[in-house]
């Protein structure tokens, strides 16, 4: 993953892409600030999945403020932050659509033979190891409570 990243970074570069560019060195510095906190741990650099769930929530967070932005009548601004989400979406597999992801819970439910409510760590958790970077683990969690209220 950060092999594909760093490639894409010169690729954005040699072609004077500045938004690429620009996004590129922001997933590449938080990656960076996250190994180091890994290694302050006494950890390894992290992992391609941890980069996933990094990149899941750089997502997450351009989709809230160019709803700001746009609320606040500023149009330009929220363009920039959905450019930047096509750049970042670009690095994560493609999302499960709602019946895919119910239909994870309910296996993952299954497999580990979650009863109740006390059993939705371990099955967020599981989820989160599988579907990382393709799930949206919010809607997730209701759709675990669900399951495990049936």
């Amino acid at each position: 993953m950060r092999e594909q990243l760093n490639r894409s970074l010169r690729d954005a570069m040699r072609a004077k892409d500045l938004v690429a560019v620009r996004t590129l060195r922001l997933i590449l510095a938080a990656v960076r600030d996250r190994d180091i906190a890994a290694r302050g741990r006494g950890e390894d650099a992290i992992s391609d999945v941890d980069i996933l769930d990094l990149l899941a929530k750089m997502v997450r967070q351009r989709e809230e403020a160019a709803a700001l932005y746009e609320e606040g009548g500023r149009t330009e601004l929220a363009e920039q932050e959905r450019a930047e989400i096509g750049v970042v979406r670009a690095f994560m597999p493609s999302a499960l659509d709602p019946e895919a992801q119910r239909a994870a819970v309910a296996s993952v439910v299954d497999e580990l033979g979650a009863k109740g409510m006390r059993d939705m760590g371990r099955v967020m958790a599981e989820l989160r190891r599988r579907y990382a970077g393709r799930m949206d683990f919010r809607s997730a969690s209701q759709t675990v409570k669900d399951a495990l209220a049936a």
